[in-house]
Order: structure tokens, then sequence, then C-alpha cells
């Protein structure tokens, strides 16, 4: 399965951005989808993930309460929704599939990454 996410951009402090993750090859409702994120100069770390049955499970940044991932299997597509957005939040966001259909947080488990979609969050 081929990754790509989209909808990135420029949103100023307190704003809202979704970006999508959409699978083509194969039908994204056989993976489990996380949302990784990469800020300038740290290490890539979990965002949020989602199963075959749309249980979801946040990091400890994200489960503050201001994203949410969901998915839409009639569209391929998961979407990462993300509220009240803080400079912190800037950072290069990528979407993983894992054949397992399980949610993770960890990257090992993920077989497949698509190029990410780059988020700047202006103070």
């Amino acid at each position: 399965v081929q990754l790509q996410a989209s909808g990135g951009g420029l949103v100023q402090a307190g704003g809202s951005l979704r970006i999508s993750c959409t699978a083509s090859g194969r039908s994204l409702s056989s993976y489990g989808v996380g949302w990784f994120r990469r800020a300038p100069g740290k290490e890539r770390e979990s965002v949020a993930s989602i199963n075959l049955s749309g249980i979801r499970l946040y990091s400890a940044q994200s489960a503050k309460g201001r994203f949410t991932i969901s998915r839409d299997n009639a569209k391929n597509t998961v979407y990462l929704q993300m509220n009240s957005l803080e400079p912190e939040d800037t950072a290069v966001y990528f979407c993983a599939a894992t054949s397992s259909g399980e949610v993770y947080l960890s990257e090992d488990p993920y077989d497949y990454w698509g190029e990410g979609t780059q988020v700047t969050v202006s103070s």
C-alpha cells in the first residue's frame, strides 16, 4: 500500500488544521494507521493511532484533547484533526500503516510509511 499525507500548511497559533493520509494500491480498511511527527532538530514521535475497528490511541502530547484521529474507509483515508495549534506543533507529519490492523504508538509495527506533510504554526 502506498500512503500520501496531505493538507499541511501555515496556520496561526490557536488555529485548526486537518491533514489527510490517503492510500493507494490497497484498501486502507485492512490496516491500522498511525500519525507521527518530526519537529526541527528532534526525533520523530508518535501522535495518534487508529485500528480497524476505530479504536484510537493518543500520545501524551496529543492526548491533551487537541488532536483527533479518524478514518473514512469509503475514501481510503485517515485524518488527523488538529485544534488549538501551538508553535510547538510545527513539524513534518507522517502517516504509517500496519498490516496487523492494531493501534501502536511505537514505530516498529508499521510496515508502510508515506511522505510527510509540513505543518507550520506561527506565534
